[in-house]
């Protein structure tokens, strides 16, 4: 058990995820990455949901859900 615990300091875990996101004029899901390079538009109306910001994107909708 204490090598496990020494292996997981030596190895973080990633900081970015998958998310889902609610759109706020919509409310259509999607899922989208948390450090997002491009701008990110919903499928269904076209609304602005992800800016990227140079490392974590600025998201502009609701968050639902992670994924790892």
């Amino acid at each position: 058990m204490k090598r496990l615990a020494e292996w997981d300091k030596l190895i973080p875990r990633p900081k970015t995820k998958f998310l889902s996101v609610k759109c706020p004029k919509c409310e259509n899901e999607q899922i989208i990455f948390s450090s997002s390079a491009i701008l990110v538009h919903c499928n269904k109306c076209g609304e602005l949901l992800v800016e990227p910001s140079g490392g974590k994107s600025i998201i502009k909708g609701e968050i639902v859900g992670e994924f790892e």
